[in-house]
């Protein structure tokens, strides 16, 4: 097949990360041309104050060298900028007049810094830094000069001030607040960084708002609005960026700070798309690396055809060494009426830590001099983890000071190292294992942990020294089923599958269980999994009883509503039951379903029989771990919008699905729609119809903590939506600990993992299989409905 053209316009760091991510999908899939208006190859633009200090050479911070290019048969053009482009003719031009055509384009122009418009500004001596040349620039002019100036006290032009002290210049650096870095530290943490760079020489002058650059040809000095002076040989403005939109912009694609992008990237152009710090997602534009770097992995998968979630935004964190002083930043870090912070500061060893904790969840952190904790806090912020879970975890080790080694054992292998570039501790202890790497420099080819900022690499080194006196670590403690036994929910369904039990004393007695009768824990759960994975088991066995009693010793039923959907006839059937049996509470409760409750236990059979199945064997009511009603929007023709006759589907579906016993209740919603009108992105299971066919989310939850659900597929034949379902369904069944939730679940076993096994038909004929075994087939009604259903979505398609 033909390879498709594919032009990157931007030879920095997100836009060839997204192209390092195409070649690891599919190296033959485009023809790949890149221009750069630098003359260098792709360099880490993050180290440009190493080199401007003298520790490192623009060799060292080369990520990607001539070779590379050449290697994966990549056309790059350097010292080259795009000018002009044609998105209707797919055409663009460069300031050379070279003209190239593309099928896909890729925006990643960055972003310019950004130069105060200062009476002076264009005096000689007057420089940004942002690039190379701007290094070169101020190089230069330290080996004739001695005083230089530098407006920002931001990160940036804090590490062009120490770069200059150490080519030997007098400093200082203006500032328009009150304190350092205030767009990542606090006011405390800002000040004890002032005072260990002022120990190293460094001069400040803090909420001077400058007025004009002195000097006839060359700058001589800084004015501010107050009177007052400094003298200047050189003056660096590095007070922020702003992005490179402009090309975007006079070719008419939308822009507003940024060039507008949705969750894939995709700008409002066909085929054309941006990445890095010129895009706008969702009303935010990212400066760091490590937000930059998953947005090219979702635009790579992308273009590559490889169905994902899309980018949701990024929780930020900021862990760097500035001039030789360790801090780190992670979401909110400032105090507000709406959160509280706990505080820490050690005046000998001169550190500080703050914890900002909102409605009991830990939201943001700074940490000064010692950010050992700075993975387990980032890692805890973007959970939304409890603070009294980070109370018992620092509980642990409140006996001095954890060792290095302690540290790691103590790291989980999901922690991660490396926030750049998405680096855990499990991905590198990995990397060493299969790779027998040796040293933090082959870590860091293999799996990029500390290539971008660096501030990572002691802590890389020290889960090498660790792997190299314990080998892949400590093994995780076991997850008993609960203190009756030391087996855990593996072990248990193994000796199941290999024994004929016939019931779960059966099971307890030869495992032997400390407790004959169990406990309300492993009770429920032997009895599912001698129900999922018993042998030989007769029918009757395999269902799961203690069917609708409540909390007073009454039951409840919920007659079924296939779909959310339900008739006068059986409504003046449920009234006539509740006035007979004098049925205290009928509710609406969610699913949707109507609960019958407070039934009386002598009732309780006869109010069952009163709701008889029209096929023998099928369930007329929900009780316990049963596939609920599945909540449907209005559908055809009532739903504005609607693409897919959500009723029917959400019908058939559940008949197919009914009965079905499950490790913990779950929720199914189908929605018309894109609009989601069924609520499908916060449900276990989430179908939504969308032009041509079915998109099938799952892993949401609408419960305490709201997550959106993934999207496993997207199907065109609802037969076969309904067999993908029932086959995803079945694998939960079979591989999920008992009341391990679908999204629990997920997080185990792994998004990948489960697709591998779906995306392989045979897979899904067997899970299905066996579900029948376990289950009824479509009924009927059902079996009509599917073909309409079909029939419907391949109209809307057309």
């Amino acid at each position: 097949m033909e390879r498709r053209k594919l032009v990157v316009i931007g030879n920095g760091m997100a836009g060839v990360r997204c192209v390092e991510e195409i070649l690891n999908i599919n190296r033959e899939a485009f023809e790949i041309t890149i221009f750069g208006k630098e003359p260098h190859p792709n360099y880490n633009r993050i180290l440009l104050s190493k080199v401007l200090q003298g520790d490192t050479s623009i060799d060292d911070i080369t990520i990607n060298d001539w070779k590379w290019y050449e290697d994966n048969q990549i056309k790059l053009y350097t010292n080259e900028a795009v000018v002009k482009l044609d998105s209707k003719k797919r055409l663009l031009t460069t300031e050379s007049g070279r003209k190239v055509d593309y099928d896909e384009l890729i925006i990643a122009t960055g972003s310019l810094p950004f130069m105060l418009p200062l009476p002076g500004a264009n005096k000689q001596g007057v420089t940004a830094f942002r690039d190379i040349r701007d290094c070169e620039t101020m190089v230069e002019t330290a080996k004739k000069h001695d005083k230089a100036v530098v407006i920002g006290g931001g990160l940036l032009g804090l590490e062009a001030a120490r770069g200059l002290l150490n080519l030997g210049m007098q400093v200082d650096v203006v500032h328009i607040h009150g304190s350092l870095m205030d767009r990542q530290l606090d006011a405390t943490a800002g000040k004890m960084l002032q005072d260990e760079l002022e120990k190293q020489g460094m001069r400040f002058l803090l909420e001077k708002h400058s007025e004009e650059i002195i000097g006839r040809s060359r700058v001589v000095g800084l004015k501010f609005k107050d009177g007052t002076k400094t003298n200047a040989d050189l003056l660096v403005m590095a007070v922020g960026v702003r992005p490179n939109v402009q090309l975007a912009k006079d070719s008419g694609i939308g822009t507003n700070r940024a060039i507008l992008v949705n969750d894939y990237m995709q700008t409002d152009v066909p085929n054309i798309y941006a990445v890095g710090e010129c895009a706008e997602h969702r009303g935010t534009v990212y400066g760091l690396v490590a937000p930059l770097y998953e947005q090219g992995k979702i635009l790579a998968q992308t273009m590559c055809g490889i169905q994902n979630d899309g980018y949701h935004g990024s929780i930020t964190a900021t862990q760097l060494k500035v001039s030789g002083v360790d801090v780190f930043s992670a979401g909110e870090f400032m105090d507000s009426k709406e959160v509280k912070s706990l505080k820490w500061y050690d005046g000998i060893r001169n550190t500080y830590k703050k914890i900002v904790v909102r409605d009991g969840k830990i939201v943001g952190a700074v940490l000064f001099g010692d950010i050992s904790e700075g993975p387990q806090l980032f890692s805890m912020i973007k959970q939304g983890k409890d603070f009294s879970v980070y109370e018992k975890e620092s509980m642990s080790s409140a006996s001095g000071q954890e060792s290095n080694e302690a540290k790691i054992a103590a790291m989980s292998d999901k922690e991660q190292v490396c926030a750049c570039n998405g680096v855990s501790k499990g991905s590198i202890l990995q990397a060493i294992q299969e790779h027998g790497l040796q040293t933090v420099d082959e870590i860091k080819k293999c799996t990029k942990a500390s290539s971008s900022c660096g501030s990572c690499k002691p802590l890389v080194g020290h889960i090498l020294d660790y792997f190299k006196q314990h080998g892949s670590g400590v093994q995780e403690e076991k997850e008993t089923i609960c203190s009756c036994t030391d087996y855990s929910h593996e072990e248990v369904i193994e000796e199941i599958q290999k024994h004929d039990f016939a019931e779960a004393a059966d099971i307890r007695s030869a495992l032997n269980w400390s407790a004959a009768q169990g406990c309300k824990i492993c009770s429920p759960a032997l009895t599912y999994y001698l129900a999922v994975h018993g042998r030989n088991l007769p029918k009757e066995a395999q269902s799961i009883s203690n069917e609708g009693l409540q909390a007073d010793g009454s039951y409840a039923i919920m007659p079924r509503m296939y779909g959310g959907v339900t008739s006068s006839e059986q409504l003046r059937q449920i009234a006539d039951v509740v006035d007979r049996y004098r049925i205290p509470l009928v509710k609406l409760s969610n699913g949707p379903m109507l609960s019958l409750q407070g039934i009386l236990a002598d009732d309780y059979q006869a109010v069952k029989s009163e709701f008889e199945p029209k096929q023998a064997g099928r369930p007329a009511f929900i009780y316990g771990k049963l596939i609920q009603t599945i909540g449907t929007s209005s559908g055809f023709p009532y739903e504005k919008g609607a693409f897919q006759d959500s009723l029917q589907l959400g019908a058939a579906l559940e008949r197919r699905i009914e009965g079905l016993q499950l490790p913990s209740q779950i929720t199914i919603s189908v929605s018309a729609s894109p609009y989601h009108s069924a609520g499908s992105l916060a449900k276990d299971i989430g179908i939504v119809g969308v032009p041509g066919g079915w998109e099938l989310h799952v892993g949401g939850s609408a419960e305490r903590q709201v997550m959106a659900g993934q999207l496993l597929c997207t199907v065109v034949d609802a037969a076969e939506l309904i067999d993908f379902t029932s086959a995803f369904l079945q694998y939960y069944r079979e591989s999920a600990h008992y009341m391990e939730q679908v999204a629990q679940w997920m997080e185990r076993v792994g998004l990948l993992h489960i697709r591998e096994m779906l995306f392989d038909p045979a897979h899904v004929e067997q899970f299905n299989k066996r579900l029948d075994l376990s289950l009824f087939s479509i009924d009927e009604e059902a079996e009509a409905i599917l073909p309409t259903i079909t029939q419907q979505t391949a109209a809307a398609a057309r």
